[in-house]
């Protein structure tokens, strides 16, 4: 491999076009700031657990790394540490480098003039940014976290929000926005007063320029303290830790003391906290080509008594003899989900292949992505339930589902069909399915089944007299007699002139409240869904191929 060569101050940093590597050897290297002794110690200790797994070297960045720093002499002796790092990992025979900066903010201003002066590599490798930690969930979680330790009724409560690395109005405002994001994830767990941040500007910026900037912070917290109820304080960053006494929080609690005013801040910043080594082995986890070995698959089927259970098992059994695989059942529940998962992650899994099996494919999808951590936003509306939390892990996730318009459940409702078809020319199929108390979603139901319908019809012609769609709108009980008034007209329409009606349950399992509902009409019924069959196994080893060639 040909030697590196490194050049400053003025480089270029290399950032590549997104692309497949999928031979390359994955290297990761972590920049933090230097923090003083106990800080960086508190950096060594979570680095080491993270180079357990990945092949990493960790480089310390302090004030001085660009001109502009105070401490003379000191900027080579950073670029030292980078050029170290780089020169470690290309020993250990990596082909890409990851660069994953341990910083909350990308805006930090030491973090950016790094980034552009950050040396490059005549070479083999390639290197690539990693987002900084304010855009992951794991982060709003030691946040929560933060809070809930000093906090006792948020309703009575107002809430600040302390950050640090601000040079110029630019980069401050860039960071407050990060912290009001935190904020509003924080809103929805925590009903505060007020919410408010602010960001200090820190001790290489003019005395002058620091001094007024952050006056104007410790006026916003006079203000807001000044009002009914209790404030709390939360310093939100990575900042100086040399000792337990000469540390930027206990620099922030003293200030606020000093001032006599009446809050509550919070003792503990970002560090030390579990979810920054799991937000690093996620991060990690993200910039990786994941062998299929360490993929795990996690189906949740709706699931319900044990008949309807151990078909869903006999469905999916075959899959385990090729995929690491997990069932959970339910409408979403943390608690079911979270135990599957934490089940993969001791099994090695480092990426799941989440899958919904469902009838439609975004049926539960808002509420699973934000219990896995895929998406940051709960959708409130229309979900049962309280709010639940989101799920600690390194685990990368993708996801699908929804058996919609599809060949293999189309020939599934025709051989459902034709298992007690007697007599085609004479007879009405009427599939029937849940449906939704959402016109729109009801609507969509109707859509997919009329969809599965133009396949039938395009592969076995038309044999029938007539294949119709109906939902019964099972849990809305307004919608639902409403609906079942209609599709008992439909039956009648389907008797006439020497008719015959067949009803298909178009679900997963058996026929739901079909015979009850409809006792007294003049019909035949397949009782079964579309599990147990070959072609629902299929869906799901198709899906999962798909997921796995990405």
């Amino acid at each position: 491999m040909k030697a590196a060569k490194y050049f400053f101050p003025l480089l270029i940093l290399i950032l590549f076009a997104q692309g497949s590597f999928a031979d390359a050897k994955t290297g990761f290297m972590v920049l933090a700031k230097d923090r003083g002794f106990l800080g960086n110690k508190e950096i060594y200790s979570l680095f080491n657990e993270f180079k357990e797994q990945y092949v990493a070297r960790l480089a310390f960045l302090g004030g001085a790394y660009t001109t502009g720093g105070t401490h003379s002499g000191m900027g080579k002796e950073y670029s030292k540490y980078v050029s170290q790092a780089l020169s470690e990992l290309e020993e250990q025979g990596v082909s890409r480098i990851v660069v994953i900066p341990l910083f909350l903010s990308e805006k930090n201003a030491l973090l950016a003039k790094v980034a552009q002066s950050l040396p490059t590599y005549e070479g083999s490798y390639k290197l690539e940014w990693a987002p900084a930690m304010a855009s992951s969930y794991l982060t709003s979680q030691i946040l929560l976290d933060r809070i809930h330790a000093i906090s006792k009724n948020p309703k009575e409560e107002r809430l600040m929000i302390l950050g640090l690395g601000a040079i110029d109005k630019e980069t401050q405002t860039a960071i407050e926005n990060e912290l009001k994001g935190l904020g509003e994830y924080v809103r929805q767990f925590l009903k505060f007063k007020e919410i408010k941040v602010g960001v200090y500007y820190g001790r290489f910026v003019e005395e002058k320029i620091r001094n007024e900037a952050n006056g104007k912070i410790d006026q916003r917290l006079v203000s807001l303290a000044a009002k009914t109820g209790d404030t709390l304080v939360i310093p939100f960053f990575i900042g100086p830790k040399f000792s337990h006494l000469m540390s930027m929080t206990g620099w922030v609690s003293r200030k606020y003391q000093k001032m006599e005013l009446d809050i509550v801040s919070g003792t503990q910043s970002i560090l030390p906290h579990d979810n920054v080594l799991t937000w690093l082995k996620k991060t990690a986890n993200r910039h990786m080509d994941i062998p299929e070995n360490e993929v795990g698959v996690l189906i949740m089927p709706h699931g319900s008594v044990l008949p309807y259970n151990r078909v869903i098992e006999q469905t999916i059994a075959p899959l385990k003899k090729k995929y690491t695989l997990e069932i959970a059942y339910g409408m979403g529940d943390k608690l079911i989900l979270e135990e599957a998962v934490r089940k993969l992650e001791e099994k090695g899994m480092k990426k799941i292949i989440f899958v919904r099996m469902y009838g439609l494919k975004n049926t539960m999808k808002d509420k699973t992505d934000f219990i896995l951590g895929i998406s940051s936003q709960y959708p409130r509306k229309g979900v049962f339930g309280p709010m639940p939390s989101q799920i600690s892990t390194s685990l990368v996730f993708e996801s699908f589902g929804g058996y919609e318009e599809d060949p293999l459940i189309a020939e599934i409702i025709y051989e459902r069909i034709k298992e007690i078809s007697e007599d085609p020319p004479k007879e009405t199929v009427l599939i029937l399915a849940h449906g939704s108390g959402n016109e729109e979603m009801n609507q969509k139901w109707l859509d997919v089944i009329n969809s599965n319908v133009k396949l039938i019809q395009k592969k076995f012609g038309r044999p029938f007299r007539e294949i119709e769609a109906a939902t019964l709108r099972e849990d809305w009980p307004r919608l639902r007699q409403k609906a079942l008034v209609e599709i008992k007209k439909m039956i009648k329409n389907g008797n006439k002139n020497g008719g015959r009606v067949v009803v298909i349950s178009n679900r997963l399992y058996g026929s739901g409240p079909y015979k009850e509902v409809l006792d007294g009409e003049k019909y035949v019924i397949n009782e079964k869904g579309f599990a147990p069959h070959p072609n629902i196994t299929r869906w799901l080893k198709q899906g999962i191929e798909r997921v796995l060639k990405k």
